[in-house]
């Protein structure tokens, strides 16, 4: 049985050089994609006006979501003072940004034109939230910069060539908790504000309702907190050390947790709000037809509600469970699947089911259907790829953990 202080496996030797080959081939194939993308145009995806949204969409924001560690737990580190979460708020915000910017990547590819990636701070349209979404994003990307500066900085890698470097990191720390309130700010507008979109489209009623900006907050802050408890989890058993103490551990296992258990108190109401207490007949007609012709509600309560959000609180609050490394790794899996699977959901639901459907005409207009193509996976394999180079060279030779404990500790 796996124990809080001992590992998963035990590392090959030079694990970094066998490893460091397979994202940088994974990498390989989404530049091939993403050249082929940027010179054909989406002609080359299976990308339609009827479903502009597909594959890319639910990268970028299942990246987001689960980078929102960042903001949830360097709040409780520098904005709240817990001073035990000090020891991981440098991972989270690497975890951030790695989230963001591979989302980046995603949206690269996404809006068409990249070369015109800048008109959104030139044209303002201040009615549309979309644009709000875009500011959000370079802003907080921004502020993930700032504050995960200092980490650079001093990294040998740097201060061996620029003395310098360690005083101007220690310098930029100094501002880290103001940065933390305006990035707790932007990074919970930005979450509310990927479920408004599809929450004010009253064309689309399987989106349109009130509860999605909140879920959305409620689920990324979950997973987000769980994904980085599970890195860094990994990371320790690869390297035989333990570079946060248990206490810390328990508190972010059970502030994940909750938080999961908040997202299902959430989620569980909206469906009975939507579909028991209520009857839109439009909305029942929509969900009527994605569970008939889509695995929209076996998706919906095994992977997302069992698998994505029952099974990781489970294993977090159970105190036995979450000191176990193999149970914690799995739960923070589990949520990685529910996450993506949720994103794919809401983002499909509501744009497989015709403008102009209805019970009566169902021959006429048919459900639009998708599949991504070859491009599309090829690019959401590369954006992986980069994700896991990011983790690779990051754990590898930045100074992500200020303690390395050589064997478990009570955390006082």
């Amino acid at each position: 049985m796996v124990t809080a202080n001992s590992s998963l496996s035990r590392p090959a030797p030079n694990l970094f050089r066998r490893w460091l080959p397979i994202p940088l081939m994974l990498c390989a194939v989404g530049a091939v994609s993403g050249v082929s993308v940027l010179l054909n145009g989406l002609s080359v995806t299976n990308l339609t006006n009827q479903v502009p949204w597909g594959l890319w969409i639910t990268i970028d924001l299942s990246a987001i979501a689960l980078g929102a560690g960042a903001f949830s737990l360097s709040t409780l580190a520098y904005i709240f003072r817990v001073k035990r979460f000090h020891a991981i708020a440098r991972m989270a915000v690497f975890v951030g940004l790695v989230g963001y910017t591979s989302a980046m990547l995603a949206l690269l590819m996404d809006i068409g034109r990249p070369d015109r990636f800048y008109h959104p701070l030139i044209y303002w349209n201040i009615h549309s939230v979309l644009w709000e979404i875009t500011l959000c994003v370079v802003l907080y990307s921004t502020v993930l910069i700032v504050e995960f500066a200092p980490a650079l900085l001093e990294s040998k890698v740097f201060s061996r060539r620029f003395k310098w470097g360690p005083r101007l990191g220690h310098f930029l720390h100094g501002f880290t908790p103001i940065v933390s309130v305006f990035g707790l700010g932007l990074s919970l507008l930005h979450q509310s504000s990927l479920g408004a979109t599809y929450g004010v489209l009253v064309a689309r009623p399987v989106w349109f309702k009130p509860s999605l900006p909140v879920m959305f907050i409620a689920s990324a802050v979950a997973a987000g907190a769980a994904f980085t408890l599970g890195v860094t989890i990994l990371y320790e058993n690869l390297t035989h050390k333990r570079y946060i103490s248990t206490k810390l551990r328990e508190g972010i296992a059970i502030f994940s947790g909750l938080m999961a258990l908040a997202y299902l108190y959430l989620k569980l109401w909206d469906f009975l709000a939507t579909t028991y207490y209520s009857h839109l007949p439009t909305r029942a007609a929509d969900q009527s037809l994605l569970e008939r012709t889509t695995p929209y509600g076996a998706a919906f309560w095994l992977a997302e509600v069992l698998i994505g959000v029952v099974i990781p609180a489970v294993i977090l609050l159970w105190p036995r469970l979450r000191r176990l490394d193999l149970w914690v790794v799995f739960a923070a899996a589990c949520g990685i699947i529910g996450v993506l699977v949720n994103r794919w959901n809401v983002t499909l639901a509501g744009l497989i089911v015709p403008l102009d459907w209805s019970p009566g005409v169902a021959q006429v207009f048919p459900i639009n259907a998708y599949a991504p193509s070859l491009a599309e996976w090829g690019v959401g394999i590369g954006v992986l790829g980069y994700a896991l180079l990011m983790f690779t060279l990051g754990l590898r030779y930045l100074p992500l953990f200020p303690h390395v404990y050589e064997s478990d500790q009570s955390g006082h």
